[in-house]
């Protein structure tokens, strides 16, 4: 008996289950249908048998795009070889999807049933696929499958084979929508402005030039011989400007009102804006079509060639028709009212609009379109998978095309096939060669700037960080410079360069004296009150010690010790012994007043 199996890939891992013994064709009846929607009816049908999960977001998009391909993974692979029966000839396995089925029966030998049956049990895993596996819930599949649907999408949108055609296929779907456009504008102001002006339509032929001459005219009982030089450079002949002067004077139309041709001048401007943007977007288009592919613009021309891309949807597309389809894209109407009539059938489509089918004969209209259906095809397959591209091969072509032409006309032999590829071959060596030398000198060019750049930013970053630490040597090494100036300039003040004789000793902490010490110093000093008293300078330690007295006054004494200290050698010898002399009775005073009061 053939053992059922079904493989259904979820965006956590792949599920291999096992279906019961039931019969295939009660799985179709309604009441069975219906009972995949019961999760105790539909466990006692589909058994789970392994489960995968992903070792990571990443895996599961590799995963993912192999199954979109229709590519075994090594995953894949790996689980149907572990769970599945060993006898393959008694296994079924049910895919969802008929690419990936067909490649795991080449590739591993099992047998692979897609649709009926299938369907409807994929249908009842995916409702009930959570409850199957332990530990997953209904959450976290959801984040799991839209945290893959993002990254495949992502990934589709950014490895698009097919993503530079998009701006071909926009580009000439919009210039064929302008020409309507513009067309359908240029009539309105005809019409408009013929009933001002009939006689110019019959002199001017083009849109466009017809616009800018009912813009430049306005009122025609305006124009003058001033004005015919400016009509001379609009219309690019001097008759015709001189035939709209001679038909303004003698015109037939009606007299319109300043508002009329207000309105009339500023449709005529947007009609001329419009003309001006399609010869641009034709320029773009031009430049597009090189870059993408060459050989093909340069065989059948950018617009036809954008048109067949744009027809068949994208460059691969096109690589991938058949000449007998080329030939024909375009006239897919007529080709099946022909078949539908049993008609003669479309020789050409749009390859009609290259100059090689009008140049043709009647009799050879046929022929050459599918001699250059031909070469179509081959030009748009070298463009899509050539490495370097280049418009070699599409002259090559060309003027094979020509040949042929001729040789419809004259009969004289075109040159073989094998030939010409063969001089295409090395033309195209040499284009490759010279166009990889251009880009390497590119790229050389550029890290030359970059590493410039890169240079001048530490070149700036060196010169800012050298500009910051002189400052800052310079406010280290300021401060002490400053404070020896100051000492140097305080020395000659202090120890007098006029009194060279007194020398001033470093000042000491005063220590606290007792009365007794006191009494004696006192007697000391008046026993040598003769002779001359040594001061002692006041220093910081000195002025942090004293009182708080003594502090508030410490201005006082310094401004009084520089003035003595100049002072000193006017004053004479008996006046400072009547100095200290006070001095000492002041003493005596004091002690006495501190013994009354003990």
């Amino acid at each position: 008996m053939v053992l059922l199996h079904v493989l259904f890939e979820h965006a956590v891992g792949y599920a291999l289950l096992a279906l019961k013994e039931v019969e295939e064709i009660s799985l179709l009846l309604p009441q069975v249908e219906e009972c995949v929607l019961n999760l105790g009816k539909f466990h006692n049908i589909v058994r789970l048998v392994a489960f995968c999960p992903f070792a990571s977001s990443q895996v599961a998009l590799e995963n993912a795009n192999a199954v979109s391909e229709g590519v075994v993974h090594e995953d894949l692979r790996l689980l149907l070889e572990t769970h599945l029966p060993s006898k393959k000839k008694k296994v079924l396995l049910g895919v969802g999807d008929p690419k990936i089925g067909a490649a795991i029966q080449e590739e591993l030998g099992y047998n692979c049933q897609t649709g009926g049956v299938i369907a409807e049990i994929l249908r009842g895993v995916r409702l009930h696929f959570h409850n199957l596996v332990k530990g997953l819930t209904d959450v976290s599949a959801c984040k799991a499958q839209l945290g893959l649907g993002h990254s495949y999408s992502r990934a589709k949108v950014k490895f698009n084979v097919n993503r530079v055609d998009n701006m071909i296929i926009q580009s000439i779907s919009l210039l064929d929508q302008l020409d309507k456009d513009i067309n359908t504008f240029s009539m309105r102001v005809r019409e408009w402005y013929g009933y001002h002006f009939p006689e110019l339509v019959k002199i001017i032929n083009d849109n466009a030039t017809y616009c800018r001459l009912a813009q430049f005219i306005g009122n025609r009982r305006e124009l003058n011989e001033e004005k015919l030089e400016k009509l001379e450079e609009l219309t690019m002949d001097g008759a015709k400007a001189k035939a709209i002067l001679d038909a303004s004077r003698s015109s037939m139309g009606m007299d319109i009102s300043a508002i009329d041709l207000i309105n009339i001048e500023s449709f005529s401007s947007r009609v001329v804006s419009l003309s001006e943007y399609r010869q641009s977007l034709h320029t773009y288009l031009r430049s597009k079509m090189s870059q993408v592919a060459p050989s093909l613009s340069a065989l059948i021309g950018e617009a036809v060639g954008a048109r067949l891309i744009a027809h068949a949807g994208s460059l691969t597309n096109l690589a991938k028709y058949p000449a007998s389809t080329v030939q024909i894209l375009g006239a897919e109407k007529a080709l099946f009212r022909a078949l539908k009539t049993r008609g003669n059938t479309p020789k050409y489509g749009l390859i009609f609009h290259s100059t090689f089918i009008g140049r043709a004969a009647a009799k050879n209209k046929g022929r050459i379109s599918r001699y250059l259906a031909n070469k179509c095809s081959i030009a748009s397959r070298i463009d899509c998978f050539s490495e370097v591209p280049t418009s070699v091969f599409g002259e090559k072509l060309r003027e094979q095309v020509e040949e042929r032409l001729s040789f419809y006309e004259t009969g004289e032999i075109p040159r073989k096939n094998l030939d010409v590829m063969k001089e295409a071959m090395v033309q195209a060596e040499e284009a490759a060669a010279e166009i990889t030398r251009k880009l390497e000198k590119q790229e050389k060019k550029r890290l030359k700037k970059e590493k410039k750049r890169l240079a001048a930013i530490a070149a700036l970053a060196s010169s800012e960080n050298s500009s910051s630490t002189p400052e800052e040597c310079e406010e280290t090494t300021g401060r002490p410079k400053k404070k020896k100036k100051q000492k140097f300039q305080e020395a000659p003040q202090e120890n007098g360069m006029e009194e060279p004789a007194v020398s001033f000793s470093k000042p000491k902490k005063k220590k606290s004296f007792s009365k007794e010490e006191l009494v004696t110093s006192d007697l000391e000093e008046t026993a040598g009150s003769g002779s001359l008293p040594k001061r002692k300078k006041s220093s910081p330690k000195e002025e942090a010690v004293s009182d708080p007295e003594e502090a508030g006054n410490r201005s006082v004494p310094k401004k009084k010790r520089k003035f003595s200290s100049k002072e000193e050698p006017l004053s004479s010898g008996p006046e400072e012994a009547a100095g200290s002399k006070s001095s000492s009775s002041k003493k005596k005073k004091k002690l006495q007043k501190l013994s009354q009061e003990d």
